[in-house]
Order: C-alpha cells, then structure tokens, then sequence
C-alpha cells in the first residue's frame, strides 16, 4: 500500500506495459503450439474476438473474422442495426473534419435502432456459417434482449464500460443480470469489470465468460473524462484469481476470462494470456486492416454518448487485409499484424504448447 496523503492510501497496479514475459529452461516449435480455444460449445481457431465496434466490425467482417478462425462480435446498437445501408453515413464519418467529428458521430448515432436489423445482420452471418455473436449495452439489452434471443445467436455479449451485477437507478428498471442470464438460452459473455469482487459478482450471475476491463483503451476515454482507468496486468490477474475461487465456489464451473482494453500490439495479447486470461478482445488492432469499415478511423461508444463524449474519432494507419492482420504474413516489425502468430511464437520461445499452461509462465514488473 501506498500513502497518497494523510487520509488516502492506494495499491500498487500494473499496466501491460509494466510487465514483462520471461522464457523458461526449454523452447519449443511453433508448430507444436495449440492456440485452439472453446467457450461453451463453439471451438475456436485461437483465443482473441473482435470487439463490437463500428469501426472493426460490420456483418462483412465478422463473417471473415469467423473464416479465418476467431469470434467477430457485431454491435447491435450500432449503424448496422440502424440504418438499413450504412455506407453513406460511413463515408461522411471518414471524410468529416477532426473539429466536427464528435458532433458528426452524435448525429448519425441519434438515429433510432431498428429492432428487424438486428435479425436480418445476424442472420447474415450465420448463413456464412461461422460463429455469430452481438452486443448490446446493458441499458439497451432488456428492450432488445427478445430481438437478440430470436435470431438465435451462439453468444450474446452484453458490454459496456463498467458492468454490475447490482445497478440501482432510480431512472428506469435496472437490469438483473442473474434472471436475466438464467431466462435465456444462450451464452451470455458480460463485461467490464475490473477487480477480485465484481468478477465474482458476475461470475455468479452464470455468465459464460467475463470481460476484463473498460475498452476504448487506443483514446483513453475514461481516464481523461471520467479518472477511471483499468491497470490490465493487475485486473486480469485479480479476475483470474477470481475464476479459480468461484470454481472451487461452483463445483468445478469454469468461466472464461477475456481482456478487453489496453491490447494493441500482439505482444499486449501474450502478455494479458500470461497473466491470466483467457482469450483477448480487440479494437484498435483490426482497425488497421483494409476491409475495416472505418476506413483508417477508430472509435467506440463512448465517443457518440449523447450528453458526456469520452473518446474521439482516431486515425490509425492502415497496414494490411483483416487476414494479414490476423494470421499473416506480418510486413511491419511493430506487432501490428499477424497477432495469432506472433502469439504462437510468444508460446513456442517460452516453451509452452497450450494457452492454459502459458498462463503460468513467469511474469516481472520492470
């Protein structure tokens, strides 16, 4: 603990980029490294989703997504769900001045969700015949939940920037996460949290995976407006220790840990692997990729909030296709593509062939 002044003491927390991966006594070949990852029933290629963004995900890519082995994660309140062709309101964002891009992105969000666009761009994506999953903010899930349920997802991921098992609001009917996981008979994946005691909160609602921080972490959104920031390291190591407990809590139920904020570079995946989690969920990284329906720009929810922006429209350089971003080959030495791998060369140098034995390898702070 540390004494920030005579009446405040805080705990010492570490970022991703306060750590560092240490290689053991042995190597091992890369082609010996099995990244295969299942949560409930889907098996996947590798353990990393694409985050549920405008700007990385359209029903296009998530289908690709899909192909080439991961989970695309589709927004369901976002321009897909409501504008029946969202290609000219993506143009005008890519094309808008810096000045003008929050109020723009206020604008085009101001349109309402269209409950059939929800079935019609999951639908799409089943019929392509990888894995589907959407995401609804936790205020919006009730009144779309039915809409979500219906079109059958293998995964309905509820997300937003801090998620409670328990939120009191004197505004509107709160969410029960725990009925409502129990009435529906899909996965539900839910996050952010960022500590020991609200992942078990959310563990206990039967969620099938918890997600690890706040996300939008390429702006910083929350540290400059709201003072909330996630330290990856140690949240994803605290959460981890949570999913231990509640499985010895639960009798041997084992919930996935996926991080979600802070995870640009591929080496960011290893390390947020290597302290715990189970599988990673990215942004900014996918954003780089030719096909991203941004078109070079990135931004999140957070960025067209109504009343209180945090976040902004930001300009990533485009690197390579989704599949080069992906699983290769790499053309930069910055590990901004082939993320899976350079995660399977991460494995294989260290020494270890699976995700659950990598995720005791020796870690330091430096």
């Amino acid at each position: 603990m540390y004494d920030i002044g005579r009446s405040k003491r805080a705990e010492r927390a570490f970022s991703l980029d306060d750590i560092a991966i240490v290689p053991s006594r042995r190597t091992r070949g890369a082609e010996q490294v099995d990244l295969r990852w299942k949560i409930d029933a889907v098996q996947l290629d590798f353990p990393i989703l694409a985050a549920p963004m405008d700007s990385i995900m359209s029903p296009a890519t998530a289908i690709e997504v899909g192909r080439l082995g991961g989970l695309g994660v589709l927004n369901l309140e976002g321009l897909w769900t409501r504008y029946e062709d969202p290609e000219p309101v993506l143009a005008e964002l890519a094309d808008c001045d810096d000045a003008d891009s929050t109020e723009t992105l206020q604008r085009i969000y101001s349109a309402p969700i269209q409950p059939e666009l929800i079935r019609a761009r999951m639908d799409e994506i089943r019929d392509a015949g990888v894995p589907v999953a959407g995401s609804l903010s936790p205020q919006n899930t009730q009144e779309f939940a039915e809409h979500v349920v219906a079109s059958q997802p293998d995964f309905f991921v509820i997300r937003g920037t801090a998620v409670s098992a328990e939120h009191v609001s004197d505004a509107a009917e709160p969410l029960n996460l725990k009925s409502f996981i129990h009435q529906i008979d899909v996965p539900v994946i839910v996050g952010g949290c960022s500590n020991y005691r609200t992942a078990m909160h959310l563990m206990r609602t039967g969620a099938a995976g918890v997600l690890v921080g706040f996300g939008g972490g390429a702006t910083h959104a929350n540290r400059e407006v709201l003072g909330i920031e996630v330290p990856m390291a140690t949240a994803i190591s605290d959460v981890a220790e949570a999913r231990r407990d509640y499985m010895d809590e639960s009798g041997g139920r084992y919930v996935q840990v996926i991080a979600d904020g802070s995870v640009g570079r591929s080496g960011d995946i290893a390390k947020a692997i290597a302290c715990g989690a189970d599988a990673v969920m990215v942004g900014a990284p996918l954003a780089r990729a030719t096909e991203a329906p941004g078109r070079g720009w990135h931004w999140g929810a957070e960025a067209w909030h109504e009343s209180l922006p945090r976040g902004a429209r930001v300009r990533l350089d485009q690197v390579g296709s989704l599949e080069e971003v992906l699983v290769g080959p790499s053309h930069t030495s910055d590990g901004s593509m082939n993320l899976v791998g350079a995660l399977r060369r991460a494995m294989a140098i260290t020494g270890y062939t699976d995700v659950k034995s990598f995720q005791r390898i020796e870690i330091v702070a430096h």
